[in-house]
């Protein structure tokens, strides 16, 4: 029999089988049917188990002769499972796999295409796929990715960037770690050093935090999306350095082989001095080229937040953090706890506004001044792959966690932005695994209205706030399956609006609700229920907003008329950033603290940018940060 599958984005699926008559197809669903404490009526089986029901009857329609697919299921039942259930069980085909002494619950093999008879049985209450289960890490936990693994789909499997090239353009990696091993897919070196190896120590550990796979200490150390593939992408040589050159080449080789390893996100986590203008930065251009073909490019802010004496600075964005179509992530400071209720923006992580300029035919000089970086990650003393003969370990020894002995399960500490980056590299990833018809703007989008804004740090320390991954593959899983087809202000959910909060270790916090605009904030539902124009290919998530005359106004063919703009850059209040106070307003000035003019300090000299000791002179930026950021 056929079966007719109906979902729902907020509530449980319902589902209905063909029958001769309505009177008995009405009574079928009443007995699939069941009540939640609060009393509304919700299926007895799960999503994922009724989209393999669908499948399975599929198959049995267009070939009479196929045998029925077995699935691996958990019945739970009003009391502990009689015996009537368990000879029903067998009479169907299946098999009993084990029964619980304080569980009133079974688990089982029945064949597909008998779930729904089984689940019609008055003392079945619901019944579910025996789904995976991993170990969560910290980066996992506090993110939300643990949680978001479960918003799969029988099509997408389990959230964990399977199938999604990630490129890592970084030092190259050691793909013989245990955190790497059989994810990388392709290597290739642009410095001409001939090598794709990692003696500096930083892009293994920079790709272990975006999709390390990692069993040892029961995953704890696992990247966001550890089953995505790796492209090692290599374009910092063996001391951490590298020229903007060697990363546009990096860019053009995945734009080129986009296709070949389904490359859908790049990483960036190194930087030059922001000093051009976005518009003319050819590191930027060639990270909008990535972005229009469909490429997400998430880049680390820097770690320009202070200078030697502590002091706060503003305007330290580096190159290509200024560009606006990419993903900039600064730091923030999780201080090792899963809770987020403590977590800070590190006060080393480069904070807006971004200082790239032009200077006109007059001699004046025009800063680009736009509100970056776009959201903050966890990147504080982080654990992840350590390559024991790299540079970063031989010369810090105190780097190396000591977790193990075998050089193929090393992991070190590291800090800084570039720890930052991949972490939200990994979150798209998982974005995209769940809907792969999202354009980067999309994710960018859906990304920053899910952050949840930290207390007492304006747009230009955090963004929008913290990366929150549940609650951003949660919406992803609410929006239309191919929503590029869909025009201005056309419904871009499937369903009711997702509930605006998120639970992660216990705590609950509101969504920022609000997407980071050129100069400003722009907020309300419509940002997610309804397709705007910023979100298609070609233009960037930042061009809704335009400054006429010294006055910001929304561009209604690009935003639909729903949406609201905050009058500044906004400090959270804790909640949500437009219930926030005015930071700045009008022109952006940092008041009483220092604001960067974009002097070259390292002119065509990109860098990788983790936080090392002052005065090393070696690729990574030294902040003085180090005593904090560095020692376990």
């Amino acid at each position: 029999m056929a079966l007719i599958v109906t979902l729902s984005c907020m509530g449980l699926p319902t589902l209905t089988k063909r029958f001769g008559s309505s009177a008995q197809a009405h009574s079928q669903k009443a007995a699939l049917d069941n009540y939640n404490p609060a009393g509304e009526k919700v299926s007895k089986i799960s999503e994922d188990l009724q989209d393999l029901m669908a499948q399975g009857s599929e198959i049995r329609i267009a070939d009479a002769d196929a045998s029925p697919r077995m699935v691996d299921v958990i019945i739970q039942t009003s009391s502990k499972p009689g015996k009537k259930l368990l000879r029903m069980v067998r009479s169907k085909g299946g098999f009993l796999l084990s029964g619980y002494d304080n569980v009133d619950a079974v688990a089982a093999q029945v064949p597909v295409d008998q779930v729904g008879e089984i689940a019609s049985q008055s003392d079945v209450t619901y019944v579910s796929l025996d789904r995976p289960t991993q170990a969560a890490g910290h980066l996992e936990t506090t993110t939300g990715a643990n949680l978001a693994r479960a918003y799969g789909t029988v099509s997408t499997g389990l959230i964990d960037g399977s199938g999604i090239g990630i490129a890592i353009l970084d030092s190259g990696m050691y793909a013989n770690h245990d955190s790497l091993s059989g994810q990388v897919v392709y290597q290739r070196d642009f410095t001409g050093e001939g090598r794709v190896d990692d003696p500096y120590g930083h892009g293994t550990f920079v790709a272990g935090s975006a999709a390390g796979s990692n069993s040892m200490n029961g995953g704890a150390y696992n990247g966001i999306a550890p089953a995505a593939r790796i492209l090692n992408v290599r374009v910092l040589n063996s001391l951490g350095q590298g020229r903007s050159s060697d990363t546009i080449a990096g860019i053009d080789w995945c734009i080129s082989n986009k296709t070949t390893y389904n490359i859908r996100v790049i990483n960036l986590s190194l930087g030059a001095t922001a000093v051009d203008s976005y518009v003319n930065d050819p590191l930027c251009l060639a990270v909008r080229r990535a972005v229009n073909v469909g490429i997400v490019v998430c880049v680390a802010a820097g770690n320009a937040g202070k200078d030697p004496n502590g002091n706060k600075i503003y305007g330290g964005i580096h190159s290509p953090g200024i560009e606006p179509s990419a993903i900039t992530v600064g730091a923030a400071n999780t201080f090792g706890t899963d809770v987020r209720s403590d977590d800070v923006v590190t006060t080393y992580s480069s904070r807006g506004p971004t200082r790239g300029s032009y200077t006109d035919g007059n001699g004046v000089k025009h800063y680009d001044n736009l509100v970056k970086p776009d959201l903050v990650a966890p990147g504080n003393k982080i654990i992840n792959a350590m390559w024991q003969n790299s540079y970063l370990v031989t010369t810090y020894p105190y780097l190396d966690a000591r977790v193990a002995s075998k050089t193929s399960k090393k992991m070190m500490y590291l800090s800084g932005t570039s720890v930052a980056s991949p972490v939200v590299a990994g979150a798209a990833a998982l974005l995209i695994q769940r809907n792969p018809n999202l354009t980067p703007n999309m994710v960018k989008a859906f990304l920053e209205y899910t952050a949840q804004p930290l207390a007492g740090f304006s747009n230009l320390d955090q963004g929008a706030g913290l990366l929150n991954v549940e609650g951003a593959v949660r919406l992803t899983s609410c929006v239309k399956s191919n929503p590029t087809n869909l025009t201005l202000g056309a419904q871009l959910l499937t369903g009711a609006t997702p509930l605006q909060t998120t639970m992660i270790a216990l705590q609950l916090f509101e969504w920022a609700g609000g997407i980071i605009q050129k100069w400003n904030f722009v907020y309300g539902n419509e940002l997610i229920t309804k397709y705007q124009g910023v979100y298609g290919c070609g233009v960037m998530l930042s061009d809704g907003v335009l400054l006429s005359g010294g006055t910001l106004l929304a561009d209604r063919t690009l935003l639909t008329g729903g949406t609201l703009l905050s009058f500044g850059t906004l400090l959270s209040s804790g909640t949500v950033l437009s219930d926030g106070t005015l930071f700045i307003e009008g022109s952006i000035l940092a008041d009483g603290s220092v604001l960067a003019d974009g002097s070259v300090m390292s002119d065509g000299v990109v860098m990788s940018d983790c936080v090392l000791p002052p005065n090393t002179g070696q690729g990574a930026l030294a902040t003085g940060d180090a005593g904090a950021c560095m020692t376990p």
